[in-house]
């Protein structure tokens, strides 16, 4: 039997990394973040492995600071 993997909500996501959802939409859009779902009602859902994109992305953003 295979467990579900748990999934995250863009609020969700925003609130964890401080980021505006804008910000979030437009990565994903330019394919900084890869094969997000998408639930019922059409709205997005996010991955452990999407996390861990987000975070190389924010690790490389304050590194440039």
């Amino acid at each position: 039997m295979q467990s579900r993997q748990r999934s995250y909500k863009a609020k969700e996501i925003c609130e964890t990394f401080d980021i505006s959802k804008a910000t979030l939409f437009r990565w994903e859009r330019e394919g900084l973040i890869t094969n997000v779902g998408r639930d019922w009602r059409n709205w997005r859902l996010y991955t452990e492995r999407n996390r861990r994109e987000i975070e190389r992305l924010i690790r490389r953003r304050n590194d440039r600071r």
